[in-house]
């Protein structure tokens, strides 16, 4: 009786020393994918850090109301200045031209706020003090909603904007007589 309870105690150590192996094995596989993302800037954080003052904001600076919406840089990219604030985003809607370098620059009024854009791999928070920067490029015409995804409050689900893509001459032509284009009314 004792051979047998010797042979079963020796079974379950090897049994036991296996799935543990197992265990270790997948720890150090999933260790080794978030270290591989994380070299290949899937997960790492913005290299520069801007900050600014979200007192002063509407003020003076880039995020005045007059400098907000879409603007076409001297290299033919296109540069969006958007604000958080609660309950909504200015410009409540942009456009962008289709196949075109699109720089989002954001930031955010008062708390934190998401900036979501559907359909697309633009995601990030909008923290008071600092601006976020997002590229990106739109492969054709379209419309893509853009709520905020971080809850700022009680007003928090009415908190959405819209994201006008449209064809590159269009865009050029709206653009010709402007200085900023938005889609709001």
């Amino acid at each position: 009786m004792t051979d047998m309870h010797n042979q079963a105690v020796a079974v379950s150590e090897r049994v036991e020393r296996r799935w543990a192996t197992v265990a270790v094995l997948i720890i150090v596989f999933l260790a080794g994918m978030a270290a591989y993302a994380g070299v290949h800037n899937a997960t790492m954080p913005q290299t520069t850090v801007e900050t600014i003052d979200p007192t002063t904001i509407h003020l003076a600076g880039e995020f005045v109301e007059s400098n907000l919406g879409s603007a076409i840089e001297s290299d033919g990219s296109v540069t969006v200045r958007a604000i958080g604030q609660q309950y909504s985003f200015s410009p409540p809607c942009i456009v962008v031209p289709a196949e075109t370098p699109v720089t989002f620059r954001a930031t955010s009024a008062d708390v934190v706020h998401g900036f979501l854009i559907q359909g697309t791999n633009i995601n990030t928070m909008l923290v008071p003090g600092y601006v976020s920067v997002q590229k990106a490029s739109f492969a054709a015409p379209g419309d893509h909603l853009m709520p905020c995804q971080e809850f700022c409050s009680v007003g928090h689900e009415g908190m959405w904007a819209r994201v006008k893509v449209v064809d590159k001459q269009q865009f050029l032509s709206e653009m010709a007589d402007k200085r900023r284009l938005s889609c709001a009314p």
